[in-house]
Parts: C-alpha cells; sequence; structure tokens
C-alpha cells in the first residue's frame, strides 16, 4: 500500500488495486468494455507498471502489475489488512457483469436488502467472497469502491479511531456471516470501514 498527497486537490480517498499480467493489455481490454482511463500505462521507478481507470460507470481503481522483485504482499485477512472489498455502483448487476468479463469474477451469494435492494457477494478466483456490490442509494452522489480494514474488535478500534480525529457514520452492527462492521471517515475525509468477528 501507499499514501500521497493529491495533487491539484480533491477530497481524500482510498483506491484499490487489482492485479493483473498486463497493465497495457487490461487498460486497452477495459476501454473496449466501456471503461475510462484516467492514466494510461505507466512505470513506478522500482515498483512496477499501472493506469488509473474507471469502470463505465464511474468507479475509479488501479490496475497494477509489480516487479518481480516487489515484496509480496502480506497474507489476509488479519489486523491492518484489507478483509473485505464493497462496491457502490449506479446498477450492481451490470457492475458486476463488467468486473466479471474483465477479470472473471464470479457472483456467489446474494442477499435481500430490502429497500437497499440486493447485495451481491463476489469470489475473485474461486473459493470464497472476497467483496460485494449493489446498487447505490438514491442519496450517494457517485459510484465508489470502499474498503474494510480487519481489527482485533470493532468497539476496540472504534475507540482507536475516535481518539485520532476519525468520525463514525455508520454502525457498528452486524452483518450476515456474524461479522461486525462499521463506516467511518478519517480526520482528512477519507472513508474507510472496520470489520471484526468480534463486536
Amino acid at each position: 500500500a501507499g499514501l500521497m498527497t493529491l495533487p491539484g486537490g480533491g477530497p481524500p480517498l482510498w483506491v484499490g488495486y487489482i492485479l493483473v499480467d498486463d497493465v497495457d493489455a487490461y487498460a486497452q481490454r477495459l476501454t473496449e468494455a466501456g471503461g475510462v482511463v484516467h492514466h494510461p500505462p505507466d512505470d513506478i521507478p522500482g515498483v512496477g507498471r499501472f493506469a488509473m481507470v474507471a469502470d463505465p460507470q464511474g468507479a475509479v481503481f488501479v490496475l497494477f502489475k509489480g516487479l518481480p522483485s516487489l515484496a509480496p504482499a502480506p497474507a489476509g485477512p488479519g489486523p491492518g489488512l484489507v478483509g473485505w472489498r464493497e462496491l457502490v455502483a449506479v446498477d450492481g448487476e451490470a457492475a458486476l457483469a463488467f468486473y466479471a468479463g474483465l477479470f472473471g469474477w464470479t457472483p456467489t451469494e446474494r442477499f435481500d436488502m430490502g429497500p437497499m435492494g440486493p447485495y451481491q457477494l463476489f469470489a475473485t478466483g474461486g473459493g470464497d467472497a472476497v467483496g460485494g456490490v449493489m446498487t447505490k442509494p438514491p442519496g450517494v452522489p457517485a459510484p465508489f469502491w470502499s474498503y474494510y480494514f480487519e481489527v482485533d474488535g470493532v468497539q476496540a478500534a472504534i475507540k482507536r479511531l475516535q481518539a485520532g480525529g476519525g468520525t463514525v457514520i455508520n454502525g457498528p452492527h452486524q452483518v450476515p456471516g456474524d461479522a461486525w462492521v462499521a463506516q467511518a471517515i478519517d480526520p482528512q475525509g477519507a472513508m474507510f470501514s472496520l470489520t471484526s468477528r468480534q463486536a
């Protein structure tokens, strides 16, 4: 993971990186599937190659291939690591179809969220689900990816978050699968979430 100062201002945010074996080829495939390339494929010296892109509905992410010498990511999930990914889309079903076509992701369980509509889980390489997709409520201005960081207990993490100047905007509450979650904003305004098997 990395941190940087936003060039030209704008709201702070977390951006996810999707690993691919050829950034240039995937950027071309993404464009052909209706996505947008905001920053064309480029090299990060000593790190790898990337492209800043968006899906056809506008949710931003990065295509990335690390250099062979780059240390592997820690095995997860675990405290401090991303344990869940969530896409709030203009049209959840169409969004997942785009990612399935581009990366081979597959839908798994589907949950009825009542007035909020269905919440579709997905897997990225077979096996267990690693994230979910939903259609955004009318009050959400734009589609976005959000990331849930694993913690040792949501209530304990909330105390640390608030002591550090962060704000809880939703939760904590229990979700299907017996996990506890809470959505929050850090002191600079970047949204993120917490997740744990313990309240």
